[in-house]
């Protein structure tokens, strides 16, 4: 099938490389690169390595379909050679990619913008970051503080810990205990020199997909594990989906228009999710993060939500070909 192609310029996948989501990645590349086959694009997989500046070239890519996942792939740092090779790509750009990839950055963003955030604190590896050259000059809301001398949070428990720049939730654990928090925090360390130790808000949690300036609509998860956690994410039958989220609708439509506010305040385009988690209580929505480059397989839920809004697997490529087309 070629007729009707939004492009005939040759399409790489780019997939895989080396951060701890690379299965994740592999996933969703192989089911992009079955659709764009379908439709009748011109691609080819790319597994992304250190060496993707001359695959490009050889393979003759003149647009990039990003299904990279966490690392590189994510922050804006294979956004920002794509720039300089003058490929179009799907997802954001460069600044957006690197703001909603690290949550301490993000929180400051969406706090400008009024969102509700759940309160927060950073704790650094002040040694690790070091030896990356990585030192942060980004405050939280609630404030930075270097490992192990920090102050206990002033939050209730039971608190989630997770990296400041990961997905998938990757290296995230809920603390129940104040005895295990430095316990948790030197686990996420492993992933990041930043931990956000925040307040975990018990309730429902909804994911509101946005493409452009479109809203698509959401689905709420409900795992069978006390949170939504990289194994109820990727493992089949671990987690219900709710399609429409079984709140009210004034919750559902005021999550959607925050989703949307997120979004832009970090200037995203072409597809991207935005996780929120609605108190029990008072029916806030608390906003997680916005993930840019969000999960394209089996399991995942943009492509859920889609399917609700009434586009196809294949129909949701297609329209993220045309974002960058355009972009």
């Amino acid at each position: 099938m070629t007729k009707g192609l939004v492009t005939k310029k040759r399409i790489g996948v780019l997939m895989g490389g080396s951060s701890a989501e690379r299965d994740v990645s592999m996933m969703s590349g192989l089911a992009m690169y079955q659709s764009l086959q379908d439709l009748g694009y011109d691609s080819v997989m790319i597994d992304v390595g250190k060496d993707i500046a001359g695959v490009l070239k050889k393979e003759k890519i003149k647009l990039a379909a990003i299904a990279l996942h966490g690392g590189i792939g994510e922050n804006g740092a294979i956004q920002g050679l794509l720039e300089v090779l003058g490929i179009p790509y799907t997802g954001s750009g460069v600044l957006a990619s690197a703001l909603a990839m690290d949550k301490e950055a993000s929180k400051k963003m969406f706090s400008a913008q009024g969102l509700p955030l759940a309160p927060s604190i950073v704790v650094m590896n002040r040694k690790k970051a070091s030896k990356k050259k990585t030192v942060s000059t980004v405050s939280s809301v609630e404030g930075v503080y270097e490992f192990p001398d920090f102050p206990k949070p002033e939050f209730e428990l039971p608190w989630v810990v997770k990296p400041a720049s990961e997905g998938s939730s990757i290296g995230v654990s809920l603390v129940k205990s104040e005895d295990e928090l430095a316990t948790c925090i030197e686990k996420s360390f492993e992933f990041n020199s930043r931990v956000i130790v925040e307040k975990f808000v018990k309730g429902t949690e909804l994911h509101i997909g946005v493409i452009g300036d479109r809203i698509l609509g959401g689905v709420e998860v409900r795992p069978s594990v006390e949170f939504y956690n990289y194994e109820a994410k990727y493992t089949s039958g671990m987690t219900e989906y709710i399609m429409p989220p079984e709140v009210s609708d004034d919750v559902y439509d005021n999550t959607k228009l925050m989703a949307l506010t997120a979004y832009k305040s970090l200037g995203c385009s072409g597809a991207a999710r935005v996780d929120f988690m609605v108190d029990e209580a008072d029916h806030t929505p608390y906003i997680l993060e916005v993930n840019t480059l969000p999960g394209m397989t089996t399991t995942s839920l943009l492509p859920k939500i889609a399917k609700a809004a009434g586009l196809s697997f294949n129909d949701l490529i297609e329209e993220m070909i045309k974002h960058a087309v355009q972009k």
